[in-house]
């Protein structure tokens, strides 16, 4: 095709969309609408808990309109790392809620079912065989490492997407995928060059937040030889060379080399040109295909049971001799929690403090106190739940009640905005597999199935 065009509908099934914005996409007679489902950026715990991010009834609200929308034009749906974090549980909870939504709505469609999640006895063969190797300063997979796992996802790329819909499906649900995959695979299938797939892929991933102001709705790109037009769908945006070249640079360590499964995509040479006061045409992009095809392999464990209590002051005494009044809690919390058993090895101890530093800790350069008020969150982690309730709570009872030079207060230290003031978070997870591996084809490792909904 001389030209394919892709419709996003926000960053992630489950943020939302204004209808409008993707009545506007179907008026463009889009080739493919997406949305990505999920990110690893929410952290270890999704992954290991089986639970998604976004609320079930937003996921249904996006869904809902997207397959209307999808049937409707008789146009592929394709939705990557579905339920949050492409796990078993993640992809069964809305293969769950598009067969409840077809029915509700009495649509008629072919799906494929893309599995991401890796079993134990693979990983452990591949370790073995020496297919895999460390990421992000990560020591080498070892079988014991993998056995521990909670869950193992492996990042798919564009092939299992080309494989369904050419297997005749029209919505295509995947477990956990590079986030632009779903849209390279499309366009990559439509004949057009891996680059600009890539690239516009790139763009999609996040909807409309390469355009300005920044939000979660609709864009679309147009894919053809030599490069991408970006098009926000609400009026109320645009794209600039600005805000497009700034959303290419994000969630990458490079700011030119995207790895991706089977290459890299080389973004140095991009020239952004505005087409209109709305539109922004992207060139120069190049594709360089790996001499070794790789997988990214994510992987969980768990990491012990927290309890959390978030509390507040503004006594200007206290604030002055912070450092020294902490410490203070500290050791008292060490003391009692000693005398119940919970010794200082059976727990850790955590007091984030927003307004001094609570965002960048020991590597926040301004060291001086400028507000009036802090906040804090105070965080128990132990192997047991009960340890990290018990020490929580008398960590609470400290940072109410310790004494602090000049103190007028006899009452208490903090204000509490929530009762009761503990919080069982329950159990925390790590990662704990961050590696890649080196598949026999791009295939083998992502089984797809068919049904009729």
């Amino acid at each position: 095709m001389q030209e394919f065009r892709l419709l996003s509908t926000s960053g992630i099934l489950g943020y939302g969309f204004p209808e409008a914005s993707l009545a506007a996409g179907l008026e463009r007679r889009p080739d493919m609408i997406g949305v990505d489902g999920g990110s690893v950026d929410p952290g270890p715990h999704y992954l290991g808990s089986g639970k998604p991010f976004c609320s079930t009834m937003a996921i249904r609200r996006d869904l809902r309109l997207m397959l209307r929308a999808a049937v409707a034009q008789h146009i592929p749906m394709l939705i990557g790392t579905c339920g949050g974090a492409g796990g078993k549980p993640h992809l069964k909870l809305v293969v769950e809620l598009v067969r409840d939504i077809a029915r509700e709505e009495g649509l008629h469609f072919p799906m494929a079912v893309i599995h991401a999640e890796q079993s134990k006895a693979d990983v452990v063969r591949w370790t073995r065989e020496g297919r895999t190797r460390p990421l992000a300063h990560q020591p080498p997979l070892d079988p014991a490492t993998v056995e521990r796992a909670e869950r193992i996802v492996g990042m798919m790329g564009p092939e299992p997407f080309v494989k369904a819909l050419d297997d005749g499906a029209q919505v295509v649900l995947a477990g956990r995928s590079s986030d632009p995959a779903p849209w390279a695979a499309a366009a990559m299938r439509a004949q057009l060059p891996p680059a600009q797939s890539w690239y516009a892929g790139k763009m999609l991933e996040c909807g409309a937040t390469a355009s300005v102001p920044k939000g979660h709705d609709c864009l679309l790109v147009t894919v053809r030889d030599d490069a991408v037009e970006c098009e926000p769908l609400n009026s109320e945006r645009r794209c600039t060379p600005l805000s497009v070249a700034n959303h290419a640079l994000h969630e990458n360590a490079s700011p030119i080399h995207h790895i991706e499964p089977g290459g890299l995509l080389d973004t140095e040479a991009c020239r952004f040109e505005a087409v209109s006061d709305r539109t922004v045409r992207v060139s120069g992009m190049r594709w360089q295909p790996a001499d070794t095809y790789t997988v990214k392999l994510e992987g969980v464990e768990l990491a012990g049971y927290r309890a959390i209590t978030i509390c507040g002051t503004r006594d200007p005494l206290l604030i002055a001799g912070l450092d020294s009044f902490l410490a203070s809690v500290r050791r008292n919390v060490e003391q009692k929690a000693a005398d119940f058993g919970a010794t200082p090895d059976r727990y850790r101890l955590v007091i984030r403090s927003y307004g001094h530093d609570g965002v960048m800790a020991e590597r926040e350069p301004v060291r001086e106190i400028r507000s009036h008020e802090l906040g804090f969150v105070v965080e128990a982690v132990a192997d047991e739940q009960e340890i990290a309730n018990a020490v929580v709570a008398i960590a609470r009872t400290n940072m109410l009640h310790t004494d602090f030079p000049g103190r007028l207060c006899r009452e208490g230290n903090m204000a509490f905005p929530f009762s009761p003031s503990d919080i069982e978070v329950g159990a925390m997870y790590r990662f704990s597999v961050f590696h890649t591996v080196a598949p026999d084809d791009p295939l083998a490792m992502f089984p797809i199935e068919h049904e009729r909904v």
